[in-house]
């Protein structure tokens, strides 16, 4: 299970749904993009303290992974990676689900994660919806 987790984080590098390093995940917090903040189990004080004022007064959360940074560089090919910012909803939740297999201190996060992308899905539906009703004129009807 460790593995698939390390291996999907790599995946996500390639599909640029993760920002890799203590800059790009700044940028991606800064920007709102980010959807989870990750940090590898030996960051230093310095990036722990980096990462949670990238948090801080937004709405994601900060976990701490259970790979070190050398495994964590080894998959996604970026030497001395403490952190990483996942961009996708998608990407996150599979992420932590596979996580919390591994470990059940990561259920808050999931969870966190798992209603965001419910609500983003839930609101695609009703724009979809929304560009049907206005192609194909619904009618209202004032009974």
């Amino acid at each position: 299970m460790k593995e698939k987790a390390l291996n999907l984080l790599g995946l996500m590098r390639k599909a640029n749904a993760a920002q890799i390093g203590e800059t790009d995940t700044g940028a991606a917090a800064r920007a709102q993009t980010a959807k989870l903040v990750v940090l590898a189990s030996d960051a230093s004080r310095n990036a722990q303290s980096r990462a949670k004022g990238f948090v801080y007064g937004r709405d994601l959360p900060l976990i701490t992974l259970p790979f070190t940074k050398q495994e964590i560089s080894e998959h996604v090919g970026k030497s001395g990676c403490s952190m990483a910012a996942i961009c996708d909803l998608g990407f996150a939740d599979a992420f932590l689900k596979l996580l919390c297999e591994l470990d059940d201190g990561y259920a808050d996060a999931a969870k966190i994660v798992s209603e965001k992308l419910e609500s983003q899905k839930q609101r695609k539906r009703e724009t979809r919806a929304h560009e049907k009703n206005k192609r194909t004129g619904k009618r209202r009807t004032n009974a």
